[in-house]
């Protein structure tokens, strides 16, 4: 198995390197990302300059890793036609340091580069945990990992793309892995003027919705400590089968709980 990894938080992100720690147990990793943060620039591509690659030093052996000066959807397209050699398998792109729940999705450089993985007919997964949860971040590391095995494991659909949030808990104190669906909204946009200033300025403000926490969406189940995985698709043909879906979380929980107390 071959997997690409990508962000939008930049190639530093130690965000970045827990996940190609827990995916590098399971399969050859290879890591494309940018050279510093993107985030919340969706599926932006850089048409009209050049790109630059550069080779630099991964922290996990045997991991070969490329900083790109452009989005991250840039660094998947990068790879796939020219860096890294073979069929890549599966695209993750994470971990984001942040939710990507409802419309954040369509925002998202984390989401955005794993579409652009999708697009070019492998599987894709966008991992995401709260901004400032340590066990959060464990969490969605490691389940990214047993998330990644089971994609990628006979019998499977052509291609699929999930869309994970986990809760900012630990793996034992989790109640829950569930399918779930985009919440319709989840933020109020709104601009700030700062007229102190001769030239005025703007600022975007976005605040979230709580009331938009409907049960069985994404924004639901992350706020009631359950991990969120939404299923994202181009074409209604193209939608998982419901059957596989029940699969891809039979037992994960438990899993996750053992790969915590081996660890």
């Amino acid at each position: 198995m071959n997997i690409l990894v990508t962000n939008d938080d930049g190639i530093s992100a130690e965000s970045l390197w827990a996940l190609v720690r827990e995916l590098k147990k399971i399969s050859r990793v290879s890591v494309v990302a940018p050279d510093g943060e993107r985030s919340a620039i969706g599926t932006a591509v850089t048409l009209f300059e050049p790109l630059h690659a550069e080779e630099v030093r991964s922290p996990v052996p045997g991991v070969t890793a490329y900083a790109v000066d452009g989005s991250p959807s840039d660094c998947v397209i990068l790879a796939m036609g020219k860096l890294i050699s073979g069929k890549i398998d599966l695209v993750v792109s994470g971990i984001n340091l942040g939710s990507n729940v409802g419309e954040d999705v369509y925002i998202s450089g984390t989401v955005g580069s794993a579409l652009q993985g999708y697009f070019r007919g492998s599987s894709a997964m966008a991992v995401s945990a709260p901004r400032t949860s340590v066990s959060g971040q464990e969490t969605a590391a490691r389940a990214a990992a047993l998330l990644a095995e089971r994609l990628t494991a006979p019998p499977r659909p052509a291609r699929i793309f999930l869309n994970v949030n986990t809760p900012d808990l630990p793996p034992d104190e989790i109640t829950e892995v569930r399918i779930t669906r985009l919440a319709r909204t989840s933020h109020i946009n709104t601009v700030e003027e700062d007229g102190l200033s001769q030239q005025k300025k703007y600022q975007l403000v976005r605040q979230q919705i709580v009331e938009s926490a409907i049960k069985g969406t994404d924004m639901y189940a992350i706020k009631h400590g359950i991990i969120s995985i939404t299923p994202l698709f181009t074409s209604l043909f193209e939608r998982p089968p419901q059957q596989f879906l029940r699969r891809l979380c039979a037992e994960l929980l438990q899993e996750l709980k053992y790969s915590k107390d081996v660890s």
